[in-house]
């Protein structure tokens, strides 16, 4: 499987990003979408994902609200939505896709298998 996530940048507090990520090797509608995030000095973490089966969203409550995922099973693509960004969203962004639950990854209960090399998100005046 290969991961490709895109669209990362420097942004001012309070703008917006979308990020996409390109997934290739697998037919995604089996699988569970997430994207994560590594801060600088801090360990990477969930932040929402997407269900395969109805497409059922969970974000972690520090997102929620502001971040949206969505995904395109006949394009092989995933996205996340990035609004209201705070200082604190900087982080390096990777997506992955796993036979696995989305509470269990967004936990950490189940770690990805594969991580791509992520898009950097600055936010910053």
């Amino acid at each position: 499987v290969q991961l490709q996530a895109s669209g990362g940048g420097l942004v001012q507090p309070g703008g917006s990003l979308r990020l996409s990520c390109e997934i290739s090797g697998l037919s995604l509608h089996y699988y569970a979408i997430a994207w994560f995030r590594r801060a600088p000095g801090k360990e990477r973490e969930g932040v929402s994902c997407i269900a395969p089966s109805n497409g059922g969203t969970y974000h972690v409550d520090s997102v929620k609200g502001r971040f949206t995922i969505a995904r395109d099973n006949a394009k092989n693509m995933a996205y996340l939505q990035m609004d209201s960004l705070k200082p604190e969203d900087t982080a390096r962004y990777y997506c992955t896709a796993e036979l696995a639950p989305c509470s269990q990854l967004l936990n950490g209960y189940i770690r990805p298998s594969s991580w791509g090399q992520g898009t950097l998100v600055t936010v910053s005046s």
